[in-house]
């Protein structure tokens, strides 16, 4: 579905956390995973935002910019903080980051127009980057207590070097209807909640149980993505293979995409399939918001003919 398919009422998907810009070889270039989130989710009929911090100053205005040239709504205070940054090296593709501590998104103040906005929200999606700071971690999680009891909600956990704690974790796990992590984050995940000794499906269904999820999302890279819902349904679907510009935000695409075709009444398996076609997308291009196609290629249509 495109930015623009549907006159119907969009559902309204807020994004909390980080806008930063990505320090790439070839330059900086606009991101966080929340905006990415939001970006994908508009283009796939929900009314996606972001809401954020940047400083005042020239990155930040560049950034705002940014964003509404990517037809991204920002609910984004300026505070007196640099504007976030991150260095970002590729090996094959693949990035590497290095974060800079001490920004404007880690001093998100709570307000009446956060707590209205969020009141409003049909989806929220959050992860653990965002929260690493004690000023955004208590506006967050403030805000997460004002979301609709119906509401998604959608804890992309985007783990990133020392920003988390186990702590941490099981707090936003808590908050959280939908659960999406990568195959490494799962990882580092069995051995802080001592999961061991079953495999992948296994421990998701452990997640999706012990914290009473709505479904749990495991991403394989190249390999695979498996979804298992509360009610026993689930889809695997393998990754299409697709030569790949980079993987910047391709699993940020996927959540807001899932995200998106969930609330507009698709089937799990169809939103699924979805979500694997966009990130697959998003890896055939330069960067995390592209310009869509009238139409995202069915890559999986390509390979199940192969």
């Amino acid at each position: 579905m495109s930015d623009t398919a549907s006159s119907t009422r969009r559902p309204l998907v807020l994004s909390l956390g980080e806008l930063l810009w990505d320090m790439l070889p070839g330059g900086r270039r606009a991101g966080g995973a929340p905006a990415n989130f939001a970006y994908h989710a508009r283009h796939h009929g929900a009314d996606g935002r972001v809401v954020s911090a940047v400083g005042r100053d020239e990155a930040g205005d560049a950034l705002l910019r940014a964003a509404a040239d990517a037809g991204i709504p920002a609910v984004v205070q300026r505070n007196v903080w640099p504007t976030g940054t991150v260095e970002v090296t590729l090996q094959d593709g693949i990035p590497d980051y290095v974060i800079t501590r001490d920004v404007a998104w880690d001093h998100i103040a709570l307000t009446d127009e956060l707590i209205d906005l969020v009141s409003q929200a049909d989806a929220v999606c959050f992860g653990t980057l965002a929260l690493r700071s004690p000023e955004s971690h208590d506006t967050i999680m403030a805000l997460l207590g004002h979301v609709r009891p119906d509401a998604m909600r959608f804890l992309d956990i985007n783990l990133r070097g020392d920003h988390h704690s186990r702590d941490l974790i099981q707090e936003l796990l808590g908050h959280a209807t939908v659960f999406k992590l990568n195959d490494d984050e799962l990882l580092l995940l069995r051995d802080m909640f001592g999961i061991r000794g079953t495999s992948d499906d296994e421990a998701c269904r452990w997640f999706l149980s012990r914290f009473d999820l709505d479904c749990v999302i495991l991403t394989a890279g190249a390999g695979f993505s498996t979804v298992v819902a509360r009610d026993g349904e689930s889809s695997t679907l393998a990754t299409p293979h697709v030569e790949v510009a980079d993987t910047v935000g391709a699993g940020d695409s996927f959540s807001g995409t899932f995200a998106a075709r969930m609330l507009a009444g698709d089937p799990l398996s169809e939103a699924h399939r979805a979500a694997v076609n966009t990130a697959a997308y998003v890896c055939t291009q330069a960067g995390a918001w592209p310009a869509y196609p009238d139409r995202i290629p069915d890559y999986l249509a390509s390979a199940d003919a192969a």
